[in-house]
């Protein structure tokens, strides 16, 4: 469950795949009534500008031509993890496929030391990804608090067994 949570990260073809499928529309026309104009507020990581203060992107509000867009992008996901991805370079994009990988490195090393006695350790460890929500400085703070806690338990991991025992 959480190496799929992983490997089905929220990219810009996700994010255009979902708002250009027509079911998002009718949704909207279920819930509201009236001539309604859908504005939204994306930051582009290829084009978006940094906030002085923070280092967030910035978002801007796009208008209903953006769903022209988004129907063009989603047709191009097939170009996802190819040498002409162009969100593949972005450093979210990478840290998404680390994230994979450090996760499958973590999997085999809990499998190779696996026993009756570390198997809560371990389901506390392969958990970890549960706590990383979000998406950009969201994701990232939480990233954070994520890869801290998953240091501590994979310390108490790779203590011998007597110390582990202590430790927990």
């Amino acid at each position: 469950r959480y190496y799929f949570k992983l490997l089905a990260y929220k990219d810009e073809y996700e994010v255009a795949r979902l708002y250009s499928d027509p079911g998002f529309r009718e949704s909207l026309h279920d819930q509201f009534e009236g001539d309604f104009k859908l504005q939204i507020h994306l930051a582009p990581p290829l084009t978006a500008q940094g906030d002085p203060e923070s280092g967030h992107l910035k978002k801007r509000a796009y208008g209903p031509w953006v769903f022209h867009l988004f129907r063009l992008l989603a047709g191009l996901r097939s170009l996802r993890g190819t040498a002409f991805d162009p969100f593949g370079y972005t450093a979210d994009r990478r840290r998404e496929r680390q994230l994979i990988g450090d996760y499958e490195a973590l999997i085999v090393e809990l499998l190779a030391g696996l026993d009756h006695d570390n198997h809560g350790l371990a389901v506390e460890l392969a958990a970890i990804p549960e706590q990383i929500r979000g998406y950009g400085h969201v994701k990232d703070a939480h990233l954070k608090d994520a890869k801290a806690r998953e240091a501590q338990l994979l310390e108490a991991w790779r203590s011998p067994p007597a110390e582990r025992t202590a430790a927990e």
